[in-house]
């Protein structure tokens, strides 16, 4: 079963974050098998010098309850980095993960569009014509996967308007995108 995990920051962090960057990859690595895409969300236009503001985790797990103590036992979360937490079952459109993804780790925007589902399932068809940009994208699921809950995509666009127009906007409640950068340890 594929999970969808979205740590968001709580303000006021970094330094914590900072300090717990090795526990943090440590961790991560017991997962390296399981990893669909990592990464975290930036502030600002995305440059070096911008903070995180959470960190996004697409793995493969056996069940709902161990998305949920990859989720909750991760040391920044445990540490108080983290403010909240979005934890849903997810459906790999592309049956690919982050480093299958052509267009490499680094160049262009690179983006995490988050929509949250209001009614009737909308975009579980990969987007036509974005194909080459998109790094992951599915649907977000119920822990039983009946429910439709919206729709999560990693992708790289032009600007963030181009990275929200990959969703149909009038089929979610809200509709977040976060600046997104290509995860784990440096090599």
């Amino acid at each position: 079963m594929e999970f969808f995990c979205y740590h968001r920051d709580r303000p006021g962090s970094m330094t914590l974050r900072d300090e717990l960057l090795e526990e943090h990859w440590s961790y991560m690595d017991r997962y390296a098998a399981e990893m669909i895409a990592r990464g975290p969300t930036i502030a600002g236009d995305g440059g070096d010098d911008d903070p995180a503001t959470g960190s996004v985790h697409i793995v493969d797990l056996p069940d709902p309850s161990a998305a949920r103590a990859f989720a909750f036992d991760e040391p920044n979360y445990q540490a108080g980095v983290y403010r909240d937490v979005l934890l849903r079952r997810w459906r790999n459109a592309l049956g690919r993960t982050m480093w299958d993804f052509s267009g490499g780790r680094t160049g262009g925007n690179r983006y995490l569009v988050l929509g949250l589902g209001a009614g009737q399932a909308a975009d579980l068809a990969v987007p036509a014509g974005v194909e080459e940009d998109l790094i992951a994208y599915g649907p977000l699921l119920s822990d039983d996967g009946a429910a439709w809950l919206g729709t999560a995509a990693l992708l790289r666009a032009r600007d963030a308007d181009a990275a929200r127009a990959i969703l149909t906007q009038d089929r979610y409640a809200d509709i977040e995108v976060h600046n997104w950068a290509f995860g784990g340890r440096p090599s």
